[in-house]
C-alpha cells in the first residue's frame, strides 16, 4: 500500500479538471465513485462488505482520503483490494486535482471500479467535484433523520444515499420515511438504499446497482 501527501489543487478551474478526469476514466473503462459521509457512519465497513461480496466479479480499488493515519487503507488492503492512502494535509475535502494525483499514484491496471473514500464530514466534500461518475453518501441510523434538513447541499449533490446500520433501527429515534421524504424534496432523482453491512440487509440491491452502473459506464 502506498501513502501520498496531497495539497489542495493549485488550479481554480476545478469543474473543468473534474470533467477532464471523468472523461479519461470513462476512456479507461474505470468507474469512480465518490463516497462521502460524516465520521463513524460506516464507510469502511460498507466498503469491506462490498469488496467481499463483489471481488470475484469486479476488480475494486480504494483511495482512502484522510487528514492523517492509514488505518482504513490497511483494512481495505487486507481484503485483497488495491488501496492507496491519501493524506490531505489538513484539507477537509478532495477536489479534482487531488483526486487526479491519487488516481495516478494508484496502480489502476486491471481495475474496474474505484471508490474514493472522501474526508469524513457533511459540508466540504459536497462543494467540490472530484471527477467521480457517481456521488454516493452515507447516512447512518445513529446520526438521526434530521440530517437532510441540516446539510441540504450534501443530499442535493449526491446521486445515491446509502442508509447504513439498519440493524440498529430499534435502538434509535430514526424515521426512514421522513428521511425519504426530506431527501426527495431536495433531490427527486436520488436513489436510496437502506442497508446493514453487519447483517447483509439490503446489500444485494446496492451491489446490483453498482454492477449495473459499471456495465453502463464501460458499454
Amino acid at each position: 500500500m502506498r501513502i501520498i501527501e496531497l495539497n489542495q489543487s493549485v488550479t481554480a478551474s476545478n469543474d473543468k479538471d473534474a470533467e477532464n478526469l471523468r472523461k479519461e476514466m470513462h476512456d479507461d473503462h474505470i468507474l469512480l465513485l465518490n463516497l462521502m459521509s460524516s465520521p463513524g457512519s460506516g464507510k469502511t465497513t460498507l466498503l469491506s462488505c462490498i469488496i467481499t461480496d463483489m471481488k470475484e466479479d469486479v476488480r475494486i480499488g480504494v483511495m482512502e482520503a484522510d487528514i492523517a493515519s492509514d488505518v482504513d487503507a490497511l483494512k481495505i488492503e487486507a481484503l485483497g483490494a488495491k488501496a492507496l492512502q491519501a493524506h490531505t494535509d489538513g484539507m477537509c475535502h478532495m477536489d479534482a486535482g487531488m483526486t487526479r494525483r491519487a488516481y495516478e499514484a494508484l496502480d489502476t491496471k486491471e481495475l474496474d471500479m474505484i471508490f474514493l473514500e472522501n474526508v469524513g464530514n457533511l459540508i466540504c466534500p459536497a462543494e467540490f467535484d472530484t471527477g467521480a461518475a457517481i456521488n454516493m453518501m452515507i447516512l447512518s441510523v445513529p446520526e438521526g433523520d434530521d440530517k437532510p434538513l441540516k446539510y441540504p447541499l450534501m443530499f442535493e449533490k449526491s446521486d445515491v444515499l446509502v442508509v447504513t446500520k439498519m440493524d440498529t433501527l430499534d435502538y434509535f429515534d430514526f424515521d426512514l420515511e421522513k428521511v425519504r421524504e426530506r431527501v426527495k424534496v431536495l433531490n427527486p432523482a436520488i436513489k436510496i438504499f437502506p442497508v446493514s453491512a453487519k447483517t447483509g440487509e439490503g446489500m444485494q440491491a446496492l451491489e446490483d446497482y453498482l454492477q449495473e452502473s459499471l456495465n453502463k459506464w464501460i458499454s
